[in-house]
């Protein structure tokens, strides 16, 4: 019975899709399920919602797609840009007097983000604010065009446990233009902390500076390979890049001769390192399954400093070690290599660690940087660290891509580990951070894991974390798409490849406190995409204006987030 009411409301979307500038579009809408941490839209074999790509055929056309603390999931709302009164955008506005909501603050200049609980009654009869908002389609920044997550051996693992319908439907969410429009993974050279065991290639023989037992993948590549065709097929993907990255070497290659600890890799195999690399993108490359990236190795720090609360596999190097291996070994070994093509990126870890990384890299070995296409950021640290530090690097190398290449929430003490199921808050941390990056030059984001079960696993150090998707591996019947996962698709799923971001301004800030933040980008076909989140507990009125196209209004709902899609 439930699921005819479903397709009853699909039927209804579809025909009540406006015509006339904005192509009617097809949604099959979210299943919403309340959870005691906010909501989830529920899939199973037969079910799961989409969203068909809107088209502007008019220029007069604004189409506006929703989501909201509320329950509101990509809710679509078309309007004229020539009415001169707001286009509102509409949400289940609760009413109740005991209710208490988390207002968020934030300061776009700096990490820390203030949170207030301040009853609802209070905004009962408070007046809406109207914020202006410029747009400048003639200021341009960086190029956009690299959205994924990553493809671990848990994800690999949970995945093949699924019935085929589900295993569709995890790939089609992510990557089909019906879904949240992914085109990009990352992957591990060898095992990660997100694996079922530690692995590496060639752990036997000892010593073997050859590598002489590494002649093919491991059968757990196999099977990845096997579900990444699928996932082509599904989603309807040309072309997927993938990125990889390895987090260590064999212990025997190690100082420490284990897994995780204080260790760096013995200098003796440097040149042995970088064969080890070639080796895995040659392997890759003969399953018709190329990479795009290599890193030149995940959380460096790990193995250095981090060894005290980090538990899983890692190798550490310090920035002076890093150059010399990346500039006498790993860059020569690639580039004089059918591999060629493969970009490297650097550093692959915390934002604190920029610039002054890629500064002692240049003291050690002056040519190290050339051989780096990119530079690769982890997120985890940024509430404590502003972005400032990657305005600096960027600065300094303003030819390199710059990407964030891991995501979670949930690693932290103070957090809650593993998935706080449905919660809008945890989706409104990625929201504010993607903005930011993007305020700060970011040519896309890569995600961790695509999906995790229940508790945030499983792997083998019992490192619980969040996902976008969590699966009920128990059942195996459901799939469940948290906020986390419309926050991070309001921005991949609109920004096709090669989007540019232009100048948004907030009018009249005082001060660098705010409740409402965008961002803008002009997509390739030259419409505009905005992405505008209001943090508060009130409804407001945002006034933009734009270079070109000029004034327009919209209300937005409370704590909500927006894609304004425009030409």
């Amino acid at each position: 019975m439930k699921e005819i009411w479903l397709c009853f409301l699909f039927a209804v979307a579809a025909i009540c899709a406006q015509q006339g500038g904005v192509a009617a579009l097809t949604q099959v809408p979210c299943d919403l399920r309340e959870t005691p941490h906010g909501s989830v839209c529920v899939c199973n074999s037969t079910y799961c919602d989409y969203l068909e790509q809107p088209e502007l055929n008019d220029a007069s056309k604004v189409v506006v797609i929703s989501s909201s603390k509320d329950g509101l999931r990509f809710k679509v709302t078309t309007g004229d840009l020539s009415i001169k009164t707001p286009l509102v955008v509409e949400d289940k506005q609760s009413t109740d007097e005991n209710f208490h909501a988390e207002a968020i603050v934030v300061d776009q200049h700096r990490a820390w983000l203030n949170l207030a609980s301040i009853p609802q009654r209070l905004f009962i009869n408070a007046s809406v604010k109207t914020v202006k908002v410029s747009v400048q389609r003639e200021l341009r920044f960086q190029n956009v065009s690299i959205f994924g997550g990553a493809f671990t051996g848990t994800v690999s693992y949970l995945i093949q446990q699924l019935p085929p319908d589900l295993q569709d439907h995890v790939y089609k969410s992510y990557f089909h233009r019906d879904g949240i429009a992914y085109n990009s993974i990352r992957m591990s050279i060898g095992g990660s902390d997100f694996d079922m065991e530690p692995w590496a290639y060639n752990e036997l023989p000892r010593n073997d500076a050859s590598l002489s037992n590494f002649t093919q993948l491991d059968p757990r590549d196999l099977q990845k390979i096997e579900q990444l065709k699928r996932l082509k097929r599904v989603a309807q993907l040309e072309k997927l890049k993938i990125m990889a990255a390895a987090w260590s070497a064999p212990p025997w290659m190690k100082t420490n001769d284990r897994w995780t600890g204080f260790g760096q890799l013995k200098t003796e195999y440097y040149q042995t390192w970088a064969l080890y690399h070639l080796k895995f993108l040659e392997l890759m490359q003969s399953k018709n399954m190329p990479i795009w990236a290599i890193s030149t190795g995940n959380e460096p720090l790990n193995g250095v400093i981090g060894f005290f609360f980090v538990h899983f596999m890692s190798m550490g190097w310090t920035p002076w070690q890093q150059a010399i291996w990346l500039s006498d070994h790993l860059g020569p070994t690639i580039r004089n290599s059918t591999q060629r093509p493969v970009l490297i990126f650097g550093n692959d870890d915390q934002r604190y660690t920029f610039p002054s990384w890629f500064r002692k890299m240049r003291s050690s070995r002056s040519s190290a940087l050339s051989y780096l296409d990119g530079l690769a950021v982890h997120w985890y640290w940024d509430e404590l660290v502003g972005p400032q530090l990657i305005d600096q690097a960027h600065q300094e190398m303003p030819n390199k891509l710059l990407l964030n290449t891991e995501s979670c929430l949930g690693d932290k003490p103070w957090q809650t580990h593993g998935p706080e199921l449905g919660s809008w808050q945890r989706g409104e941390n990625y929201m504010r951070a993607y903005i930011q990056d993007f305020q700060h030059s970011f040519n896309g984001w890569l995600d961790w894991n695509l999906v995790l079960d229940e508790q945030g696993g499983p792997n083998y150090v019992n490192n619980f974390v969040d996902a976008p998707i969590i699966v009920n591996a128990t059942s195996r019947s459901e799939m469940y798409k948290q906020p986390i996962y419309y926050a991070i698709g309001h921005f991949s799923k609109f920004l096709p490849a090669q989007s540019v971001r232009i100048e948004t301004r907030i009018e009249g800030e005082n001060n660098s406190f705010t409740q409402l933040s965008v961002v803008g980008f002009q997509r390739p076909d030259g419409s505009v995409a905005l992405i505008v989140y209001n943090g508060q507990n009130l409804p407001v009125d945002v006034a933009l204006n734009d270079s070109q196209s000029g004034p327009f209004n919209l209300r937005l709902p409370p704590r909500s987030w927006h894609t304004v899609l425009y030409k």
